[in-house]
């Protein structure tokens, strides 16, 4: 049972990171000259609150699979 919840554990937190860097547009934002600090920071706290929910999704489906039917 224990090692079922650390599989589990460990599923949750790479689905959530690999989210967090697909969604990140960090090639448009870094290579931009034109984007000044303020707006990457505010660009990186919109992906990061936008994030939230689909995560929310992943962990609720990842431990309880029958909602998804």
């Amino acid at each position: 049972m224990m090692k079922d919840r650390k599989a589990k554990a460990k599923l949750i937190v790479l689905l959530g990171i690999i989210w967090i860097v697909i969604t990140l547009p960090l090639p448009w934002i870094v290579n931009n000259p034109d984007v000044s600090m303020a707006q990457f920071n505010t660009i990186i706290a919109i992906i990061g609150v936008l994030s939230i929910p689909f995560i929310v999704l992943g962990v609720v489906w990842t431990l309880k699979p029958e909602l998804t039917t």
